[in-house]
């Protein structure tokens, strides 16, 4: 069977990550997906928020990061909330994608992504 998931989908916030200067100076739009693996049964049952993962401490966890000093790779965004959600909240996976929209290429495309996936240890 597989995990419950808590989905937080389409957190868009404005940071100052890449390697080229100007990237850090005029910084752009970050797009963040999570997927948080946790039984939800007991949140169910009990209809306590206390019994389930806190969506705004997410949030704000994730809005921190983003937000915060900035860092040279997705990889390395992706990677911190990674390790930042699955320390502070009771959840046994995560996955996160973080998206970035307006990347400067030679040519048209959607966005530069990274998708990654942790469990916790």
């Amino acid at each position: 069977m597989p995990p419950d998931q808590i989905l937080l989908k389409g957190m868009e916030f404005y940071g100052y990550h890449g390697v080229h200067a100007a990237e850090k100076e005029r910084g752009q739009r970050f797009i963040i997906d999570l997927s948080m693996e946790r039984d939800t049964r007991p949140a169910a049952s009990s209809d306590d928020l206390a019994d389930a993962v806190n969506y705004a401490a997410v949030y704000t966890a994730v809005r921190q990061i983003t937000e915060g000093p900035s860092l040279n790779l997705l990889e390395t965004l992706a990677e911190t909330i990674a390790t930042r959600i699955l320390t502070d909240f009771d959840i046994r996976a995560i996955t996160v994608s973080v998206k970035k929209p307006d990347v400067a290429l030679s040519g048209p495309l959607d966005y530069a992504a990274v998708h990654i996936h942790r469990e916790r240890r």
